[in-house]
């Protein structure tokens, strides 16, 4: 006997809400995110995932910064190519995957192949594209109005992200957005599982935390309270609200071992908002892990830091120049004799040490 016409609509419906909530496969999806630039939020992406991989997992890295450093950084000598207009890959980027949605094409959002990284083939990237903001005026439009023709828009990218990462058995995606407060960084933000914010131990840093702790339950009540208007989209929403990892401080100076004095106040000046201010806001909206899950993470609820992550300094344009980690960089690549290779070699170790720490933390407040 034919199945009727309402219950094969409504079983895609239930087969695209349960593959957007994750039932198909294990995948977390984290957001650095502060609308502060300069906090090495692209850096933190790009070590994180690079040690989470190192440990077996596979990391697919999602670069929605238009400024595309991400991308550069990852591709290397090889992002003219990428983008060449004759290259095959020139369309597989995160604007051209979701112009689909955003031109109301009969066509739906398919993966494309990703590249992966040279010396970690557990890393791949989603690359970003400079045009990705012309995305953010319709999608804003969205938001604000529900206007149903545009219903698709805001679940179009977690369609193309989770399509993506399906392909490769992704365990984790950490997505990278601009500075501010675009209709696209709220989207992917709402999208996530988790998110953690980077910070540098200075004034601009702490205003943001300030105003992050308004604008991100605000953006959590807009999504619990519009999620049933995209329930039917070809794009759904996902379910989870975006949980707090934690903060890292990071790039600053040291003297006898830790941060100088007017660092070390900023940072402290960072945690004391954070404890009484931000995470009692997000604890009103649920984005906040247990106290046994941050215990048991080795997370500090005192700070809720993760790791404090000095300058680079020498190291930075090293790493810049080989596409890698400070933490991969070989005693060649240190380029360095004497004392001065054994302080790189010594400082090397050291955010191997800092980063796989980050990286164990992570996996443990997410169960893994």
């Amino acid at each position: 006997m034919a199945l009727q016409p309402m219950f094969i609509s409504g079983w895609k419906q239930l087969s695209a809400y349960l593959y957007c909530n994750n039932s198909y496969f294990d995948m977390k999806k984290i957001v650095l995110f502060n609308h502060k630039g300069g906090v090495s939020k692209t850096t933190s992406t790009f070590h994180i995932g690079w040690m989470l991989a190192n440990l077996g997992k596979k990391v697919l890295l999602v670069d929605a910064d238009p400024q595309c450093n991400l991308t550069s950084l990852f591709l290397g000598d090889k992002f003219d190519e990428y983008f060449d207009e004759d290259s095959p890959t020139v369309n597989n980027n995160i604007k051209d995957g979701v112009w689909p949605a955003f031109t109301g094409s009969a066509t739906q959002i398919r993966p494309f192949e990703c590249p992966k990284a040279e010396r970690n083939h557990n890393l791949f990237l989603l690359p970003g594209h400079m045009n990705l903001s012309e995305c953010d005026s319709p999608l804003s439009f969205a938001i604000t109005s529900n206007y149903m023709p545009l219903q698709s828009l805001p679940g179009s990218f977690n369609d193309l992200i989770e399509k993506c990462a399906e392909q490769y058995n992704i365990d984790y995606v950490f997505i990278d957005l601009n500075p501010g407060l675009s209709a696209i960084n709220q989207i992917l933000f709402l999208c996530s599982d988790a998110f953690i914010v980077p910070t540098n131990p200075d004034s601009f840093s702490v205003m943001s935390i300030k105003s992050l702790a308004s604008i991100l339950p605000r953006w959590v009540e807009w999504k619990n309270s519009n999620i049933s208007h995209y329930a039917t989209s070809p794009y759904p929403l996902p379910l989870s609200t975006p949980s707090f990892i934690g903060v890292i401080p990071q790039r600053f100076n040291v003297r006898n071992g830790s941060a100088t004095k007017p660092f070390r106040e900023k940072i402290a000046e960072q945690i004391d908002i954070i404890k009484t201010l931000f995470v009692p806001e997000l604890q009103k909206k649920d984005m906040i892990y247990s106290n046994a899950e941050y215990d048991n993470a080795g997370i500090d609820r005192k700070t809720f830091c993760l790791e404090e992550i000095k300058d680079f300094l020498t190291l930075s344009p090293k790493s810049l120049r080989i596409n890698v980690p400070v933490f991969e960089l070989s005693d060649d690549e240190l380029s360095a004799v004497g004392t001065v290779l054994k302080s790189a070699q010594e400082n090397r170790e050291t955010f191997r040490a800092i980063y796989s720490t980050i990286a164990e933390k992570i996996m443990k407040i997410c169960h893994d």
